[in-house]
C-alpha cells in the first residue's frame, strides 16, 4: 500500500505537469470516493424515506401518484447503483495504473474531460466515434 499523497485543498490537475502523476491520481481517487459516498448516502436516505412513507392511502388518485413517485425514485436509485459500479471500476483502474487512458486508443483522456466525468473510459474523440456508430446501427 502506497503512502497517502499530500494534496492541497485547492489542487486542480494541470496540463503542464506529468500526466497521471501521484497528485493527479490522488485528486481523482478522492473525487471518485466523495462522489460514491454522496450517492450511497442519498440511497440510504431514499430507503429510509420509502420505508417511512409506506402507508395505506385510501384515495386512488393519491395512491397512484405516490406509487409513480416511488417508481421514479427507485429507477433513479437503480441508475445510481450502476454509476457506483462505474466509480468502482474507475477506482480499480487507478489502482492498476490504467486510469486516464482511453480504452480504445490508449491515448490520454483530457484532464478537462476527466474532471467533468471522472468515470470516462474513452477520449472525447473515441466516445464521439462510438456514439456515431451506435446511432447508425440503432437506425438500421
Amino acid at each position: 500500500m502506497k503512502p497517502e499523497t499530500f494534496l492541497p485543498d485547492d489542487y486542480r490537475p494541470a496540463e503542464d505537469e506529468p500526466f497521471m502523476n501521484d497528485r493527479q491520481l490522488e485528486y481523482f481517487r478522492r473525487k471518485l470516493i466523495a462522489w460514491k459516498n454522496d450517492i450511497l448516502a442519498e440511497s440510504r436516505d431514499t430507503i429510509e424515506a420509502l420505508q417511512e412513507a409506506t402507508r395505506n392511502i385510501p384515495d386512488v388518485t393519491d395512491r397512484a401518484s405516490e406509487e409513480t413517485d416511488r417508481a421514479l425514485e427507485l429507477r433513479t436509485r437503480d441508475r445510481q447503483r450502476k454509476l457506483v459500479s462505474k466509480i468502482d471500476s474507475a477506482l480499480r483502474r487507478i489502482d492498476e495504473g490504467e486510469y486516464g487512458y482511453c480504452e480504445v486508443t490508449g491515448e490520454p483522456i483530457s484532464l478537462k474531460r476527466l474532471d467533468a466525468r471522472p468515470i470516462a473510459t474513452m477520449s472525447l474523440e473515441a466516445q464521439e466515434r462510438h456514439e456515431r456508430r451506435e446511432k447508425v446501427h440503432r437506425d438500421d
